[in-house]
């Protein structure tokens, strides 16, 4: 029973990890065509060329949102996955630490991917 609760804690505690992960996608709207082309200074067809031409700061950010978004998905899929797993393990240790981790690589991929991508934003500011 303590571990079953143990898990709910921590699964409750990384669900809200990735949920900040996914802040980005909250701000996307539209579909994903119009955001891009949104980000990159186009009318929501893309039809229109943005004056100046397409920035390239514009574009990297566009890219880093949409791969922290996939990469954030993805890290609470396998949040879920291990919990599963370590559910399932039935007190088998091979089992447990194979979940646990599953785990550990989804939070600290996780991890990764906000320290890149604050370290691009700052770059990219730096670059304006």
């Amino acid at each position: 029973m303590q571990r079953i609760r143990l898990f709910i804690t921590g699964f409750a505690v990384l669900l809200g990890l990735g949920a900040g992960a996914l802040a980005p996608a909250v701000v996307l709207a539209g579909t994903p065509t119009q955001d891009v082309c949104a980000t990159l200074g186009s009318d929501g067809t893309c039809t229109t060329q943005p004056a100046g031409g397409v920035d390239l700061n514009k574009v990297v950010t566009a890219i880093i949102n949409i791969l922290s978004i996939v990469v954030g998905i993805t890290a609470v899929i396998m949040v879920i996955l291990g919990g599963f797993r370590f559910i399932t393990a039935a007190g088998d240790s091979n089992n447990i630490a194979s979940a646990r981790r599953t785990i550990l690589y989804a939070v600290i991929g996780l991890a990764i991917v906000a320290v890149a991508q604050a370290l691009v934003q700052f770059v990219l500011n730096r670059l304006k």
